[in-house]
């Protein structure tokens, strides 16, 4: 099973801006999708952005136009640019592959703090 490691996360200031990074211990060509969800305390894990293997992207409205994903499958490696961040996008990010229908790639998560 490929491995997903994210890295990336940190504390910045509301404005801000980090680039996460998700690096896959081996292809993720094969994958229909790859992913980022956030969790934050006491609440439930959130879709943040997913990019297909065609480069299609799906963001909510809550980060449209403020986050952005890319994969470069040369690098088996999935970044998420998040600018203007705010103190509600303080969470747990996690990257994670699609192969068909399910999530079963997991990362183990990198913290991201937004202060007010």
């Amino acid at each position: 099973q490929v491995q997903l490691a994210e890295s990336g996360g940190g504390l910045v200031q509301t404005g801000g801006s980090l680039r996460l990074s998700c690096a896959a211990s081996g292809s993720i060509f094969s994958f229909t999708a790859m992913g980022w969800y956030r969790q934050a305390p006491g609440k439930q894990r959130e879709l943040v952005a997913i990019i297909t293997s065609g480069g299609h992207t799906t963001y909510p409205d809550s980060v449209k136009g403020r986050f952005t994903i890319t994969r470069d499958n040369a690098k088996n490696t999935v970044y998420l640019q998040m600018n203007s961040l705010k103190p509600e996008d303080t969470a747990v990010y996690y990257c994670a592959a699609r192969a068909i229908v399910d999530w079963d790639n997991w990362g183990q998560g990198t913290q991201v703090t937004v202060s007010s």
